[in-house]
């Protein structure tokens, strides 16, 4: 068990919905080392850990303009966290959201919204138009980004975290850009020009990362994003969803050294893991050092968690950490087969936080 975590460059947070904030970071620290302090880390989802208010209904014209809503969308998320608690290793973030793509957009992608999400619309058609890639910092997308960061940085203080953007460089944003199924045939026939565009997606991320990061270190915020685990450091979720389409060739010869690339300057990464076809990989992920954990997603077709037992322990024989999610009735199996150490579970909280909490301490 490990007793201590450093704590001389972290600074206080006070937030009036999250009790024992030091501790749950602690818990959080421990596990980015896949050690435990005390027990492992819980995030509660839903409505664990705090009361979600009704959101406000509202129309707009267009899709795109109810999600270009600056103040109601900051105002929406400040609604649904009144008068609650959250519990055990659940943060309140707020992170400006514009849907999976946008950092391909800000090079020129338009987004199509859709009430929960967005996607690109492929726009590199030949492969001769890879040369007007370019980061526009006046694009609309990172412009608005820009206004959600800050809108909500000066409606959060003792109320939330405020973190940056879904940001994938790399081979998904080139997906983004060309189209996954032309991207396939591209490995064949244009490889070269493939190589290009991710050094493309990649050149300008971490100016881009560092853009946001600043913007919420300024204002006292740590790094996090959608998945709200957070770091005082730089916290990053790097992803490879196309990555479930190809060889294990390919993926060494096309996504390793962007992968590689991606992370080096990060204090903490946390690997998306997104089902069995990307987890094919996984004996090479496991080999770059500054990846620290993984977010484990079965997908609601290839449930239930324990026949991904040999996977998670792999995972842990690596030294590395795992965020797993479970249903309830799985608790008890799960913590029977696996050991704490480095893993993170990820549960639905409807009241019974507390009984889960107990629970989860006595799993030694």
């Amino acid at each position: 068990m490990s007793n201590t975590i450093d704590t001389k460059n972290w600074w206080e947070l006070p937030l009036e919905c999250k009790p024992n904030f030091e501790m749950a970071m602690k818990r959080i620290y421990a596990w980015y080392e896949s050690e435990v302090i005390d027990r492992a880390p819980i995030i509660f989802l839903g409505n664990g850990g705090f009361s979600g208010g009704e959101q406000q209904k509202k129309s707009w014209a267009t899709m795109k303009d109810g999600w270009f809503d600056v103040e109601h969308q900051v105002e929406n998320f400040i609604r649904t966290i009144e008068g609650g608690k959250f519990l055990a290793e659940t943060f309140p973030v707020y992170w400006p959201n514009l849907g999976p793509n946008v950092f391909s957009a800000f090079y020129g992608s338009e987004l199509e919204f859709m009430p929960t999400t967005s996607w690109a619309i492929p726009f590199i058609h030949e492969w001769e138009d890879i040369h007007k890639l370019c980061l526009d910092w006046n694009n609309q997308y990172l412009k608005k980004i820009e206004e959600l960061t800050k809108y909500a940085l000066e409606r959060c203080e003792g109320k939330f975290m405020v973190g940056y953007t879904d940001l994938h460089p790399g081979m998904d944003c080139v997906a983004a850009w060309r189209d996954s199924q032309e991207l396939c045939y591209d490995l064949y026939e244009n490889p070269d020009e493939v190589k290009l565009a991710i050094n493309k997606a990649l050149d300008d991320f971490q100016t881009v990362y560092n853009h946001f990061d600043a913007m919420l270190k300024a204002k006292n915020q740590l790094s996090a994003t959608w998945l709200g685990v957070p770091s005082f450091g730089k916290m990053h979720i790097p992803s490879n969803d196309f990555s479930a389409m190809i060889s294990e060739n390919h993926f060494i010869d096309f996504c390793l050294p962007g992968i590689q690339k991606e992370v080096e300057q990060m204090t903490h990464n946390i690997w998306h893991l997104d089902g069995k076809d990307c987890a094919r990989h996984i004996d090479i992920l496991l080999t770059v050092s500054q990846i620290q954990g993984f977010q484990w997603v079965q997908g609601d077709g290839a449930k239930p968690i324990m026949q991904w037992v040999p996977l998670i322990k792999k995972i842990q024989a690596a030294g590395k950490s795992v965020l797993v999610y479970l249903d309830k009735p799985e608790i008890e199996d799960f913590l029977g087969a696996v050991e704490p150490k480095g893993i993170m579970l990820c549960v639905e909280g409807n009241g019974d936080e507390d009984q889960i909490i107990k629970r989860v301490e006595k799993w030694v």
